[in-house]
């Protein structure tokens, strides 16, 4: 690949790392002011809540793996541009089908348009896999959150009921409140329980939901930036020179390709608009459907409502 004078280096996702352990710091000492209560309530079910701080560390130390793995991909894309020139880049990973191509001597006067575009949205899929992990934690921390609530609720109802089963008709008035105060214990526990995981649980999905967040902003402008890196060195098609009469059908070759690529988007236009014809006939396949549907409700709320005025005359 050719070097050019006015090609801008990647630059460091430093700054996201910044934000994110900014924020950690800030949730710390929030947490540091809360210590007392946040223990109590810690101790109110310290399985589940410890379970629900493990994930939420587990998808922290991910958050940040995603951003320090991009900077291995960017010394390399800048080694290219002879940034490091004496110094040894270790081989990318997101990029490896970039290096081999480079590697085996490909993209030596430029990279086409079509690899271009194969080996960004080669990257595209590998940077949205490599977040689906954390997207999933997200959802498993408001799920054991909901769990939680479930569970204490499920504790308080079975607790009540079995205080009602317990208070006894024509007891000692004195006795009966005794036994319905030492009842009462556990269904406040059931809820405390509910309350407390439900807490941890949306706090912790907040915490990895930003972190989530300062990962995939730093992977969005590394795949912005490299877009560009790229679309610098894209082979362009050469002129036809009087000269080289001989090499015509050499030269000819883009032409034909050009013309199956425009018969090709033309056959995916007319696929297209097919599409957009059948999914307009579902839609009004649809609204009369509901025009339906609402004439028959209609006619259901006469029906009841003569109904109950013959109710009423008799």
């Amino acid at each position: 690949m050719a070097n050019e004078p006015d090609i801008r280096l990647l630059t460091s996702p430093r700054i996201f790392l910044v934000g994110m352990a900014a924020f950690l710091a800030l949730v710390g000492f929030v947490v540091l002011i809360l210590y007392k209560q946040l223990t109590l309530a810690f101790s109110a079910n310290p399985g589940l809540n410890g379970l629900i701080l493990g994930v939420l560390g587990i998808g922290s130390l991910f958050a940040f793996r995603q951003v320090f793995r991009l900077f291995r991909e960017i010394r390399w894309v800048n080694s290219l541009t002879g940034a490091y020139e004496g110094r040894k880049v270790r081989q990318p990973l997101l990029l490896a089908p970039m290096a081999a191509m480079l590697n085996a001597g490909a993209g030596a006067s430029g990279l086409s348009t079509l690899t271009t575009r194969a080996i960004l949205d080669s990257i595209a899929t590998r940077l949205d896999e490599g977040r689906e992990l954390l997207r999933y934690l997200v959802g498993l921390l408001v799920f054991l959150g909901l769990l939680g609530t479930f569970w204490g609720l499920l504790e308080t109802v079975h607790s009540i009921s079995g205080v009602i089963e317990s208070m006894k008709t024509g007891s000692d008035t004195a006795s009966m409140f005794e036994d319905l105060k030492i009842g009462l214990s556990a269904p406040i526990a059931g809820m405390s329980v509910s309350f407390t995981s439900s807490l941890f649980g949306l706090a912790s999905s907040l915490i990895l939901g930003f972190l989530d967040l300062q990962a995939g902003q730093a992977q969005n402008r590394f795949y912005s930036e490299f877009e560009e890196f790229l679309a610098s060195h894209v082979r362009t098609t050469p002129a036809i020179e009087p000269e080289a009469a001989p090499q015509a059908v050499v030269v000819g070759q883009p032409q034909i390709d050009h013309q199956k690529n425009a018969a090709a988007i033309a056959t995916l236009a007319e696929g297209i608009q097919a599409l957009v014809g059948h999914m307009r006939t579902e839609q009004q396949q649809i609204r009369n459907w509901v025009d339906v549907q609402a004439a028959q409700q209609e006619d259901i709320g006469k029906l009841l409502r003569r109904l109950l005025d013959e109710l009423g005359t008799r």
